[in-house]
């Protein structure tokens, strides 16, 4: 039983481990990036970070009128057209479809690294920098808290789903 538990962790800590390790998790900060920045050319997704940017000190002034977003949130499936021309003139739209953009070529630039050493240097530090303006939204954005609606439950440490979505961006931080 100790023989195989020594082959186990030898081939574990083995250096084909090790680069197999590297390579996969290239391959999932580049699927985040590339799926999640994809979806930033769809309207739902562009709503959805509507009150991030509109919070945040480092994006709202991409907005025409940050300060009006929370009468025109709309829930994911959910079309109202008042809403989607409010979205289109605050610029809603055109931020979402940069900043997709952007994070699909820090995915594009990640999965480089498999082959380009250089390249993969660059998506990666990208990849290590964008995290860090997101956790900030955990302090900028008060829709990442659960509201005070009569539970007992709510504020701070008690994340909302869009607290939790932001959270996720530990590993990405981690990973990179």
């Amino acid at each position: 039983m100790y023989a195989l538990y020594r082959q186990a962790l030898t081939l574990v800590a083995s250096p084909l481990s090790f680069r197999l390790g590297i390579a996969a998790m290239k391959v999932a900060i580049a699927i985040i990036f590339l799926w999640i920045g994809a979806l930033k050319f769809v309207p739902y997704e562009a709503d959805s970070i509507t009150p991030f940017v509109a919070n945040s000190p480092f994006m709202s002034f991409f907005y025409n009128e940050p300060a009006g977003y929370k009468a025109h949130l709309t829930h994911e499936g959910e079309l109202d057209p008042a809403k989607r021309a409010w979205e289109t003139a605050n610029n809603t739209y055109g931020f979402s479809r940069g900043l997709g953009t952007v994070e699909l070529i820090i995915g594009g630039l990640t999965l480089a690294g498999l082959w380009s050493r250089k390249l993969g240097l660059v998506g990666a530090a990208l990849a290590f920098a964008t995290p860090f303006v997101t956790l900030s939204f955990l302090v900028t954005t008060p829709e990442a808290w659960v509201p005070a609606l009569g539970d007992a439950e709510h504020g701070f440490p008690y994340l909302s789903g869009a607290g939790r979505l932001v959270l996720k961006d530990v590993a990405l931080l981690a990973g990179a």
